[in-house]
């Protein structure tokens, strides 16, 4: 398995488990860290059944680490985003497998974006997730004036980008900017238990499941009920299905392979 210098990656019982390790920096994104995590999503897609994001030390991701070119005020944003930030963010948004983020701690500007491009958001009760752009003369990032609008509505969208202020982990559960916040004494293993039940899950039926959910927002709905019937007909070829339906009738738990 490659050696990573900024992150670390796990695979165990199907899981896959990507730790930003930075943490005498926040877990920053730098240049190397973001290629780093494009590598190792990639990878993960090839091998495990489900990937979870999560930070080592006390954040999950401060954003960009604006002394990583030297003079932040000079550093060429838009190649940054383009050159680094887009493959990242593509090899999670593509990824095959499903996503879970495990925040941890705070999740500031790009590092909160970094968090919602994965499928399933989880956070402690204890994290919060800051549009901090604002503050430094800059507009949300990372794919958050996508995610944001779409999970928690224009209207807190535009207040949580505007005024830069924390969004906790409840207050963004009760938005439906994540799907759930979690006691910190219960996180680890929280967070462990549903990366579980995904890996031992249909994972062909969740690919598909996910390509259908993100087409969903520029299809209408003759296209929407075209694809569905297209991809439940991939799904219905699988072992996976047959195992379900035989799993069903027998009264048992079924045994999922992938395939």
């Amino acid at each position: 398995m490659t050696q990573y210098q900024t992150i670390s990656l796990e695979i165990d019982q199907d899981i896959a488990t990507l730790r930003l390790d930075r943490p005498d920096k926040m877990n920053a994104l730098n240049t190397q860290m973001r290629a780093e995590i494009t590598d190792a999503v990639n990878a993960a897609a090839k091998t495990a059944r489900v990937l979870v994001l999560t930070g080592n030390g006390k954040c999950f991701c401060s954003g960009q680490d604006l002394s990583d070119s030297g003079n932040a005020a000079n550093m060429d944003l838009e190649r940054v985003l383009r050159d680094e930030y887009v493959p990242m963010l593509n090899a999670i948004g593509n990824c095959a497998i499903p996503t879970i983020s495990a925040v941890n701690g705070p999740a500031a500007g790009a590092g909160a974006n970094l968090a919602l491009a994965a499928d399933v958001v989880i956070a402690a009760q204890s994290a919060y997730f800051l549009q901090a752009f604002t503050r430094i003369g800059l507009i949300p990032d990372a794919g958050g004036t996508y995610w944001l609008p779409r999970q928690m509505g224009a209207a807190k969208a535009m207040g949580a980008a505007l005024f830069a202020e924390p969004v906790s982990a409840q207050l963004a559960s009760d938005w439906g900017m994540i799907w759930e916040a979690v006691p910190d004494e219960d996180f680890e293993q929280h967070w462990h238990a549903r990366a579980a039940h995904l890996a031992a899950g249909p994972t062909v039926a969740y690919a598909q499941l996910k390509q259908a959910i993100r087409a969903s927002w520029s299809n209408d709905y003759d296209q929407q009920l075209d694809l569905e019937a297209k991809l439940q007909g991939v799904c219905g070829t699988t072992r996976d299905f047959k195992e379900g339906v035989v799993a069903f009738l027998e009264k048992r738990k079924a045994a999922y392979e992938g395939r």
